[in-house]
């Protein structure tokens, strides 16, 4: 399974690789007429999703580990509002489609209503990635680990991103912090273990 793999199903940031961002963050429609969804104050699913990354963290089993994870994806992916809900089944399909200026989009009025939904950063950093606006990604994965530290699909686009453009180090980095959310997934500490080989040999 590659890296991009994991960013697709999604996946604090990384001061060091983010340090490297040029690009400013794309433009929030700030409009008049546009109302902005107020955050949920209900604590709730926090506390659930705080439980989840508990467990992910201490779960040894990659099969278990694999559970926790998707049932925090499937958080990640409840706005708590219906509209974003519809807008972001809405960008899937046009995904699907192939219709990417249409998912782009719906993606662009989600983040434009609600804009601490980090879900809806993150999808359009992935089709921003399989569309090679690598920078674009890179600012909305920036978006999307400044809203949630912990989002692994995330961190494993940020990896993929960074290893495109031949930085060792820095996506070793984004592995290391990939894996000190989710230690039991078995690509990450394969793409770790591969990297930190590689960069010890260049060192001799």
């Amino acid at each position: 399974m590659s890296a991009m793999r994991f960013f697709a199903l999604t996946s604090a940031a990384l001061p060091l690789a983010l340090t490297l961002l040029t690009s400013t963050f794309p433009a929030i429609a700030a409009e008049k007429d546009v109302i902005v969804e107020q955050a949920d104050v209900n604590s709730s699913p926090k506390l659930h999703l705080d439980q989840l990354f508990s467990q992910l963290k201490r779960e040894r089993d990659p099969d278990k580990a694999s559970g926790i994870a998707n049932e925090i994806r499937m958080e990640w992916n409840d706005s708590g509002s219906a509209t974003i809900n519809l807008l972001m089944q809405w960008a899937d399909k046009a995904i699907e489609e192939k219709r990417n200026p249409a998912a782009l989009d719906f993606l662009d009025e989600a983040i434009a209503l609600k804009p601490d939904y980090a879900e809806s950063w993150n999808r359009r950093a992935t089709l921003n990635f399989v569309m090679g606006n690598y920078r674009k990604s890179m600012s909305d994965i920036e978006r999307v680990l400044d809203l949630e530290p912990r989002h692994f699909g995330a961190l494993s686009g940020l990896a993929a991103i960074l290893s495109n453009s031949g930085n060792d180090q820095l996506t070793l980095k984004a592995w290391e912090r990939f894996l000190d959310i989710y230690p039991a997934e078995r690509t990450a500490q394969e793409q770790a273990n591969t990297l930190a080989e590689k960069l010890a040999g260049n060192r001799t």
